[in-house]
């Protein structure tokens, strides 16, 4: 029963997440241009070429009590590996690529000029 119940809430965290940060990292490849905007799209594609499992043990190892973050979280009580916060983040992750790679067409279709109205 608590799987049923925990589904609901992070497809809900997980899409409202993805959607705002998915469509502003669109909306910002499509219409400038900055030097980092080769780093962002690299950082976009990445769940698509990192095995899931992988990117498990890379949260385990930044938020995991062992962990680079570990010891922090400990000392304010926050427990994100193996909980809700977890589940929402590695959700995220692996679904992110695919807002921003849907709406990026679309925003790079409409063109960076605005059209003065008269």
């Amino acid at each position: 029963m608590a799987a049923i119940r925990l589904t609901p809430l992070d497809c809900s965290v997980g899409c409202s997440a993805n959607t705002v940060f998915g469509v502003a990292a669109a909306w910002l490849i499509a219409k400038y241009r900055f030097s980092g905007r080769n780093l962002l799209i690299t950082l976009i594609d990445l769940p698509f070429s990192v095995s899931p499992v992988i990117s498990g043990l890379i949260f385990v190892l930044l938020f995991g009590s062992q962990g680079l973050c570990g010891q922090w979280l400990s000392d304010h009580d926050i427990k994100i590996v193996f909980a809700t916060p977890g589940i929402v983040l590695a959700t995220a992750f692996v679904t992110f690529p695919f807002v921003a790679r849907e709406v990026l067409p679309a925003l790079q279709a409409a063109g960076n000029a605005e059209k003065k109205q008269p």
